[in-house]
């Protein structure tokens, strides 16, 4: 059976991807259900760099790994491993693409997504809707034990709301509003934001090439 590694230690970013890949022929582990522990230094200047800069150091961990501990389970147990990652993050049209592929790090890695919100919605302060629009972009790499790689992108369209709404979302979620819906993505059940996410539109894409 395939492996699929996903070099991630957030857990809302998990649970999505379980979610949206429930019923694939898989096992999918996170970086840590992996046993990998690793930092990997994010320095591309594009969502498909720094993807495939983080699928291509766990994917180097892991053949380490192999190479000195054959009899682990995780490498008994699978026909093949692919290893997964992501880059994603908020472009705001109004603030040049702000804070785009520094989103994670936007006003420091350690700042609370409730402050980096509001610094947002302070920064759109009296600007109308029509220039409030906005995207959230997901950029997904695969490698394979054999060095093929593949990216894709997926983008979800919207702008940025007044006011924080929802519970069931993560990250700048509460502030990005989606007309079709007439709500923040927050405040999108489970189901409709993995149909229409960024993240989900990426995931369904890269299902077709594994």
């Amino acid at each position: 059976m395939k492996t699929l590694i996903f070099a991630t230690g957030n857990k809302g970013k998990m649970d999505e991807i379980k979610e949206i890949y429930e019923g694939v022929n898989a096992n999918i582990l996170s970086m840590k259900e992996a046993g990998v522990a690793t930092d990997v230094v994010e320095d591309g200047s594009t969502f498909e760099e720094n993807a495939l800069i983080k699928a291509r150091a766990i994917a180097e961990v892991l053949k380490a790994k192999k190479a000195n501990d054959k009899d682990n389970a995780l490498f008994k147990d699978s026909d093949e491993i692919i290893v997964m990652a992501d880059d994603s993050g908020l472009e705001v049209d109004y603030l040049n693409k702000e804070p785009g592929i520094y989103s994670a790090r936007y006003l420091g890695e350690d700042t609370s997504y409730d402050i980096k919100n509001r610094a947002i919605l302070d920064r759109l302060e009296g600007v109308p809707k029509e220039k409030r629009t906005a995207r959230f972009v997901c950029a997904i790499a695969a490698v394979w034990n054999d060095g093929r790689e593949e990216v894709v992108r997926g983008t979800i369209e919207g702008y940025i709301g007044y006011k924080p709404e929802g519970e069931n979302g993560f990250g700048y979620d509460p502030i990005f509003y989606v007309d079709e819906y007439g709500c923040s993505t927050a405040a999108l059940s489970r189901e409709d934001k993995n149909n229409v996410s960024h993240r989900g539109n990426a995931l369904r894409m890269m299902l077709k090439k594994l």
